[in-house]
């Protein structure tokens, strides 16, 4: 499913399932010793799905352990992300040659709970957000809204190795499927050219939300 809002170099591989006799490298196993059995399913899974993703890339299995944030250290050469929700885990990877950061999220397409879209949106976008239902009112456009502002983070914090807030990016809505994050802060400088806002597309289907950026490598 997230393959349709992803450049088909980027190696996809989700799961609707917790399939059984998966198992974790004893790094791994570390992280989520304490963790509640919901937890560990969610671990154990996506970080399957992330090994099945870099096979596709030809690369041996490998334990994929948390750094700064709790971002996942990836293999040299290699950017990626992952995200889980109800019923649903996903992994993305590719090779640094052609993606400087990936960033997706998946959400259950349902309303957010109360006070939520106040403490992530910023005026403009709860103004959009009301504009949006209106056009197309089968969408929940606040719950879309907190999906990308995820993906966004995702894809920021490699660049960067600092915070984002919610409220540091803009994020503009076209219904037809794409995004984009206008950046509040100074943003990542690669390539020589600050980069002031990242594109995103994203994906309504199956009782999910789904939201995806691929950022290309500078060519050198």
């Amino acid at each position: 499913m997230i393959e349709q809002i992803l450049p088909p170099t980027v190696a996809v591989s989700e799961s609707f399932t917790d399939p059984a006799g998966v198992t974790l490298f004893p790094e791994e196993e570390a992280l989520v010793a304490r963790s509640v059995e919901k937890r560990r399913r969610e671990f154990t899974t996506v970080r399957h799905c992330a090994r099945l993703a870099l096979g596709e890339l030809g690369l041996a299995p490998a334990p994929i352990v948390s750094g700064a944030r709790g971002a996942p250290l990836w293999p040299d050469g290699v950017v990626g992300s992952m995200t889980h929700c109800d019923g649903y885990r996903a992994a993305v990877v590719g090779r640094t040659a052609a993606f400087a950061s990936l960033g997706v999220d998946a959400e259950p397409h349902a309303p957010l709970p109360d006070g939520v879209l106040g403490a992530i949106a910023l005026p403009a976008e709860r103004s959009r957000t009301v504009t949006l239902g209106a056009v197309r009112p089968a969408v929940c456009w606040d719950r879309l809204l907190f999906s990308a502002k995820e993906a966004v983070y995702k894809a920021w914090f490699p660049l960067t190795g600092q915070w984002l807030d919610f409220s540091e990016a803009d994020i503009v809505f076209d219904p037809a499927g794409t995004f984009e994050a206008r950046l509040l802060v100074p943003g990542p400088v690669f390539g020589g050219a600050e980069v002031r806002a990242f594109a995103g597309r994203f994906l309504v289907e199956r009782g999910l939300v789904v939201t995806a950026i691929s950022i290309p490598a500078v060519a050198s």
